[in-house]
């Protein structure tokens, strides 16, 4: 490498936090009928309304409203101020209250990013996924993770080191990013170290290389998939 060039490593990171910058920026400059359009691609089947929470609930709609503006429940609005419910809240809250779960909420399957490139078995994950899931396969941290910010999946699965960036580094990006902060993010692999830092940065679970069945079991169980 010429002397003051620089790392590829450096230069990986800086396109990955450049990314994070652009993509609020990229969509905040839209037009109204652009952005309906990313809207409506990013799996608007995947999103609630109040009237829908308070039939699964059987309350009022005031009661929606103010389990909302108490923070009981994540939502965010519409350029409207409608409130709109991401599916994995709407099945955290209707667990922690005993709710049953509807089965329109079980009706689709939840989308799975896959971030494990030169993972010797990716081929046995992905067949022990895709009965369960709609998985898309990300070779590239990057592109992945700009695709991720415009397509927002269910979940995240990740190796501890994926090409120059770290899962922890990943799973804090995507945390403090407005659209795929609710993403559900499981550390496939790792040391007790690097499992440690995907928690803090905050992912959900973290599950053993050799335990496929138990990373789909935790991810069925995070996205309220039954059999």
């Amino acid at each position: 490498m010429a002397p003051g060039a620089t790392p590829p490593s450096v230069f990986v990171r800086l396109q990955f936090f450049q990314i994070l910058q652009v993509i609020p920026c990229v969509h905040g400059s839209l037009t109204a009928t652009q952005k309906g359009m990313v809207a409506r691609a990013q799996k608007s089947k995947d999103l609630f309304t109040a009237s829908q929470i308070a039939r699964f609930c059987q309350v009022d709609l005031k009661t929606i409203h103010n389990w909302a503006d108490r923070g009981q429940i994540p939502h965010f609005r519409t350029p409207g101020r409608h409130l709109r419910f991401r599916r994995p809240h709407v099945l955290d809250f209707l667990r922690k209250y005993g709710y049953p779960i509807p089965e329109e909420l079980e009706a689709e399957r939840p989308r799975v990013a896959l971030l494990v490139d030169g993972f010797a078995a990716k081929d046995d994950v992905l067949s022990s996924l895709r009965s369960a899931f709609e998985v898309v396969d990300y070779s590239d941290p990057l592109a992945g993770l700009l695709q991720m910010g415009e397509q927002p999946p269910d979940a995240v699965v990740l190796a501890a080191q994926v090409g120059h960036l770290s899962g922890a580094e990943i799973i804090g990006a995507l945390k403090r990013g407005k659209n795929t902060r609710h993403v559900r993010a499981v550390l496939f692999a790792g040391s007790e170290a690097d499992k440690q830092e995907a928690l803090e940065a905050g992912a959900s679970a973290h599950v053993s290389t050799s335990d496929l069945t138990g990373l789909r079991d935790t991810l069925e169980a995070l996205m309220g998939v039954r059999h």
